[in-house]
């Protein structure tokens, strides 16, 4: 205790002062000025003897006597000029022009009097005397030095900001600009959310459950010699539920919660992005134990030394070594437990995802059908339904949706009802809000010539008719000539939800996406620009097929596909001139498989295919049950029913037999990952479901 009161006295000597003696100085000129130097419309003082020679003189317009015992002289405007250009006497280069010039004090009344009167009888011009009473006006004086006291107290304020803080890289600094920006829940707050506001996430749940429980329980864990987590790592595509995840561990632990964004800790000034991730741990221990959330920590996490000619940012660079320090320094921050939020784990300094700081990393993914179902329960409960709506007919109808996706979807349903004026939600809506977050906006007003309309709609039956046949091909769900969005024409697919895509179903897909360029030029001898969307897919779909999944026999079983994102950094690439011809070579023939493919089956079914189109011109729009009663039902959906039939009559459920779905709109998958690796663009990893979009150009 005495060491702690010596240490306290020593701080107490090193603490920075205010510098009173400045203010002292401050204070003594605002006086001074105030009565010695005044303004420069103020008399100047003077005596009687100096006032009757400019009687005299004739100088003199008008005295007047204030409170019988102050005289103040009104000069001439020719006197006026005369004694300010005076330079013998530098008082009076100083007198205003507008007012009285000069004041003196007066005996009495009666001997002021008698002296001006004999004054003007010796220079023969008379001096007219006004007599005032004035009162004291404390406004006057109040609103001369109220500019000055505010100067004042803006200079305190500040001053003392600086002493608080040491400074703009302290805690306080100037206006706090290096205290951590942190919003605080702890269990008393309204805003509470538990597990049962996370639907699914069954996997990520179980693994963060520990941490949850560590708070909870630490006796039972430091018994037996455990230490408490650095920290956990969410990792998963946007709109996954990473945030609202660890939200759920702060409300089950009952513990606060500080949130922080990694955006947060960037600042204009050198130094606050250390200083704000200080004050975040040092806010942290104080609140012992307690859960620091940093939500987009690739903002301040990425990897340092890379392309430093480029991007180098030294500031950032301080601001995640100074977290590194606070996650594993010498400090011990018993109790605080770090969770961060990210959707480019690739991008991360390796010093941050070593064990020590962030000990787990937990993969928070698309949601599965099941779970989709959950979160489609969770959505649901605060609107007015159709008592009919199936909800898992929903999740069948939303592959590759997030959770922020089906929020979505149920948002824009309840604004479709409302549109109509209806009083309750149907199925109908859901479906419709689907086609428009998929698809776009409806533009039934666009203008397009009739030939046009015909290219488009035997466009769309290409597809629809390719992808009915092809037994790997994603099964049609609708098809439509209206354009939505820039889409002139669209079509929606039922993919399947598989971990692993085989050769033959890229193939088949890639003709089905092809198909639609075939179907044109085989109709009408010509094509047109409305394949760009399906030609970019397809070109990247072969490239991912021979340089990354290994499907060529010419390149061989070769990958050049870089999980770490650090490929996108290099101006190089990973192979020679000579492979990069083989790849072009490969995926050429490829597409030019696939092309083959479709071909046939568009010569084999051309009646069905212009029946189709036909349909599509009159009704615009074709389902399902329609394209079955053309072509009759596909290969797979009778070998379903056939396995499906065999198992009702053995009383036994055939495993993996999970009925598609029938109607309704969904995104079609070109490009699925194999094992679980991305394909050649983001945008065709698993599950990942997009439109089908054609645009005319």
């Amino acid at each position: 205790m005495a060491q702690q009161r010596k240490n306290n006295n020593n701080n107490k000597v090193n603490m920075p002062r205010p510098a009173y003696m400045i203010y002292g100085l401050a204070a003594l000129f605002i006086i001074g000025w105030a009565i010695i130097g005044g303004g420069s419309d103020a008399p100047q003082p003077s005596d009687w003897s100096s006032v009757a020679q400019m009687v005299e003189q004739g100088d003199v317009a008008r005295i007047q006597v204030v409170n019988r015992d102050q005289a103040q002289v009104f000069l001439t405007e020719e006197a006026i000029e005369k004694y300010r250009r005076d330079t013998a006497n530098k008082q009076f280069g100083r007198i205003p022009e507008n007012g009285a010039q000069f004041f003196f004090t007066i005996g009495s009344v009666d001997s002021f009097r008698e002296d001006l009167k004999a004054a003007e009888e010796l220079s023969g011009h008379d001096v007219p005397v006004i007599y005032k009473n004035e009162k004291s006006d404390w406004t006057t004086v109040i609103i001369n030095f109220l500019p000055w006291v505010i100067l004042i107290g803006a200079w305190f304020f500040i001053m003392r900001s600086m002493a608080r803080g040491g400074g703009a890289g302290g805690a306080g600094g100037i206006m706090n600009v290096g205290k951590a920006k942190a919003q605080v829940f702890d269990k008393d707050n309204n805003k509470r959310v538990t597990f049962k506001d996370v639907a699914g996430l069954e996997e990520a749940k179980v693994e963060i459950m520990e941490i949850v429980d560590f708070l909870k329980k630490a006796d039972k864990y430091k018994e037996l010699g455990a230490k408490i987590p650095k920290g956990a790592l969410l990792v998963g595509p946007p709109g996954t539920g990473k945030t609202l995840l660890a939200k759920a561990v702060a409300g089950e632990a009952n513990v606060p919660f500080l949130s922080i964004s990694g955006s947060d800790f960037v600042e204009m000034f050198v130094g606050v992005g250390a200083s704000r991730v200080r004050d975040l741990f040092e806010q942290a221990k104080q609140k012992a134990p307690c859960i620091v959330f940093i939500d987009e920590i690739d903002a301040i996490g990425r990897a340092r030394g890379k392309n430093a000619g480029f991007s180098g940012n030294d500031e950032r660079e301080n601001t995640l070594n100074q977290l590194l320090t606070e996650m594993d320094g010498f400090q011990t921050n018993t109790g605080v437990i770090v969770l961060a939020a990210t959707n480019r784990a690739d991008i991360l300094d390796k010093a941050l995802m070593r064990a020590g700081r962030f000990d787990r990393q937990i993969e928070v993914g698309l949601p599965d059908v099941k779970e989709r179902e959950e979160i489609f329960e969770v959505h649901l409960r605060p609107l007015k339904l159709d008592p009919a709506l199936d909800r898992s007919f929903l999740a069948r109808q939303t592959p590759g949706f997030s959770g922020a996706d089906i929020a979505n979807v149920c948002n824009e349903a309840a604004l479709i009802a409302a549109r109509h004026n209806k009083k309750f939600i149907a199925k109908e809506d859901f479906l419709a809000a689907i086609d428009r977050i998929v698809g776009g906006l409806e533009r039934k007003n666009k203008i397009i010539t009739d030939e046009e309309k015909r290219v488009i709609a035997y466009h769309e039956a290409g597809h629809a008719t390719v992808s009915w046949i092809l037994e790997n091909a994603s099964p049609l769900i609708k098809v439509t000539i209206i354009p939505r969005g820039k889409a002139l024409g669209a079509a929606w697919y039922l993919p399947e939800e598989r971990q692993i895509t085989t050769r033959e179903q890229l193939m088949d897909e890639m003709a089905a996406t092809l198909a639609g360029r075939v179907s044109e030029q085989l109709t009408f001898g010509e094509i047109s620009t409305g394949a760009l969307n399906d030609l970019e897919r397809v070109t990247k779909q072969a490239y991912a097929m021979v340089a990354y999944y290994g499907m060529s026999s010419d390149v061989g079983t070769l990958s050049y596909y870089d999980s770490t994102g650090q490929s996108d950094m290099s101006f190089t690439k990973p192979y020679s001139e000579q492979t990069a011809q083989r790849i072009d070579a490969e995926a050429k023939r490829l597409i030019a498989e696939a092309y083959a493919m479709a071909e046939k089956v568009i010569k084999e079914h051309a009646a069905g295919l212009k029946e189709l189109a036909e349909l599509l011109l009159s009704r615009e729009v074709v389902f399902t049950e329609d394209v079955e009663r053309i072509f009759g039902k596909r290969k797979k959906d009778i070998e379903r029913e056939r396995r499906e039939a065999a198992a009702k009559t053995a009383g036994a459920a055939a495993p993996g037999s999970e009925p598609a779905g029938q109607s309704a709109s969904a995104e079609p998958v070109v490009g699925m990952a194999a094992a679980g690796k991305p394909a050649a663009d983001s945008e065709q990893a698993a599950g990942d479901a997009a439109a089908e979009e054609r645009s005319k150009k």
